[in-house]
């Protein structure tokens, strides 16, 4: 008998003092969790040690995943800032190189003043373009920029980016060209002034790191419900361990010769999310010596 009470003073004392606020705590595990109506239909009076347990643990497990994620999001954006201010200080301190070199003197010689000017120009070109693809990307995330689906024909497209290209190929003596046996059916339904941007930057890229006197070429194929364009060159191709890098922004596999040929490092950002805004997909593949090639999808028209 007395053991019978004993038990029962102990199982009264756990309910009052130990597991009543156990249970506070895992009502706030729960509110933190569920919506309005479904904390409405839990019953926390009715929750047992294991119940609560295995929420406690869940709850833990993703907490610590919210927290390293932050983390994560964190040093990304440190990392950005940072690429952000050492893209745009090149072409500043060049700009005021060459303008503090004809303030004090320069300008008055004719050997120099000229060629000052066109690099001093050339650089602000420079940072107008970071600028404006920064905003452009800031659009794409923040899906401000409204895409405008309509059917058209991306080899006719292709045909008229390569027309554009045509000088900037031939001072490399790089030949634009489809690939034999392309898809017959070349009809997308997607924006078609965005993915303009998209051909353009994969097809001025292959032209700036394909081999001079090499070939650049574009090859479409068919694939059920979308057209899978791939753009391939044949230049010095990419080490594996930069494939998983190229969409990053401001990412460079070779710094020094990137910057030397221009861009501002964001192209091929700006192409990723334009085709993920389309809800497609985007990769790319490449050999040493042998060159690399970008393939996306596109929905079929």
């Amino acid at each position: 008998m007395g053991l019978g009470i004993n038990i029962y003073i102990v199982k009264n004392v756990l309910e009052r003092f130990v597991f009543r606020k156990i249970k506070v705590i895992y009502k706030i595990i729960r509110d933190s969790k569920l919506t309005k109506k479904e904390k409405e239909s839990v019953d926390i009076g009715s929750a047992t040690f294991e119940a609560v347990t295995e929420d406690v643990i869940e709850w833990t497990r993703d907490t610590q995943q919210e927290i390293e994620s932050l983390k994560s999001l964190e040093e990304y954006r440190k990392s950005y800032v940072g690429n952000i201010s050492h893209e745009l200080k090149t072409p500043i301190f060049s700009i005021q190189g060459y303008l503090h070199t004809l303030l004090d003197g320069g300008l008055e010689d004719e050997k120099i003043n000229r060629s000052y000017l066109e690099k001093a120009s050339s650089n602000a070109d420079r940072l107008q373009n970071i600028v404006e693809d920064l905003e452009t990307i800031s659009k794409l995330e923040s899906d401000a920029l409204a895409l405008e689906f309509k059917k058209f024909d991306i080899k006719s497209l292709t045909r008229d980016i390569f027309e554009d290209l045509e000088k900037m190929a031939g001072e490399k003596q790089i030949k634009l060209q489809f690939k034999d046996g392309a898809s017959p059916n070349t009809m997308v339904n997607a924006d078609k002034e965005c993915i303009r941007q998209v051909m353009t930057n994969l097809l001025v890229n292959a032209i700036k790191y394909g081999k001079e006197g090499g070939s650049v070429k574009v090859s479409f194929y068919d694939m059920e419900s979308q057209i899978l364009i791939e753009v391939s060159d044949n230049g010095v191709g990419i080490e594996e361990k930069h494939l998983k890098h190229l969409f990053d922004r401001f990412y460079r596999v070779d710094t020094s010769r990137s910057r030397k040929i221009g861009g501002s490092g964001l192209g091929l950002s700006i192409v990723k999310h334009i085709v993920e805004a389309h809800n497609q997909t985007i990769n790319v593949r490449s050999t040493i010596g042998l060159g690399s090639t970008f393939g996306y999808t596109l929905e079929k028209a």
